[in-house]
């Protein structure tokens, strides 16, 4: 697969935009070896004569691989591989904060790790990787997206905290509780490690998330058995978040021209430069892996 700059991830409902050709024109598609096994199946797509990469996290069929169990490592090291410099990752949190509604659009910009289990650097038994995380998500990728959205007049939040639970069970209630005493606004299952796996290959990396629920307790709703969250997600809420999952081609084609051209004044792009400037490490990316 050739070289592109820029690719996209896909969180929840991205299997449907595979399925129903949603995302341009389809040039190729592959998986990619890496050291940490095959990599999603890596399609390259091209609209308006901008080409990308995309990758649907959870399956190509269905939702077929939850959070917990995504190979994030070989994903992330075959976008590197494919020449990728910044990433738009896209993810469907439930709501901890009243001051939102599912089916809004979200670019968190602060993240608290609640996850567990997860192989969660490429740097495993090595002396490095110690990065500064004061953004999380690039900065000039987040306002992209924020001016991209006004000029689209989309409606949207550009300040949120992002709590990343290990799953795939939900939260229950008490957790949630706590999760808001500590300042989180969203909870879901998928930004880390991604953004922090990205960062260490020095790739931009930033996430675009429509709202899919309730967390548990910050609303009252009776357990129905058999539905969608058991019922975290009121029948008239439903059609918003149907809404914000279609928009997505669309407002990744009018950011398509600007994500492709970034300068990348960022400082992603020299995470790791104090231990190139130490020579602990080269400009050789793939020589810096620890164990698998």
């Amino acid at each position: 697969m050739g070289p592109e700059k820029l690719a996209v991830i896909g969180g929840s409902g991205a299997y449907n935009l595979l399925e129903a050709n949603a995302l341009g024109k389809e040039i190729d598609c592959d998986i990619i070896s890496t050291p940490f096994g095959p990599s999603a199946p890596i399609h390259k797509f091209c609209i308006d004569d901008k080409n990308f990469l995309f990758l649907s996290r959870h399956g190509e069929k269905d939702y077929s691989l939850t959070a917990s169990f995504v190979n994030y490592r070989a994903n992330i090291y075959a976008l590197k591989k494919c020449g990728v410099e910044t990433i738009v990752s896209w993810s469907g949190p439930g709501i901890i904060s009243r001051a939102f509604r599912p089916g809004d659009f979200i670019l968190p910009h602060d993240l608290i790790d609640e996850t567990k289990t997860r192989e969660s650097t490429f740097f495993k038994n090595r002396g490095y990787g110690f990065i500064r995380q004061s953004d999380p998500f690039c900065p000039e990728v987040r306002e992209t997206l924020h001016q991209n959205f006004h000029n689209m007049n989309i409606p949207h939040h550009d300040q949120a905290v992002y709590v990343c639970t290990e799953g795939p069970r939900l939260e229950t209630p008490a957790e949630i509780r706590k999760f808001r005493v500590i300042g989180a606004d969203l909870v879901g299952m998928t930004l880390i490690p991604e953004t922090f796996l990205a960062r260490e290959l020095e790739i931009c990396y930033a996430p675009i998330c429509y709202l899919t629920n309730f967390a548990e307790g910050t609303v009252k709703r009776e357990y129905q058995e058999g539905e969608l969250f058991e019922g975290m997600l009121a029948d008239s809420e439903k059609k918003g978040v149907e809404n914000a999952v279609q928009l997505f081609p669309e407002i990744l084609k009018q950011a398509l021209n600007k994500l492709t051209t970034l300068p990348r004044d960022c400082n992603c792009k020299n995470a790791m430069i104090r231990y190139k400037n130490k020579n602990m490490i080269d400009d050789d990316w793939t020589t810096w892996i620890g164990d698998i």
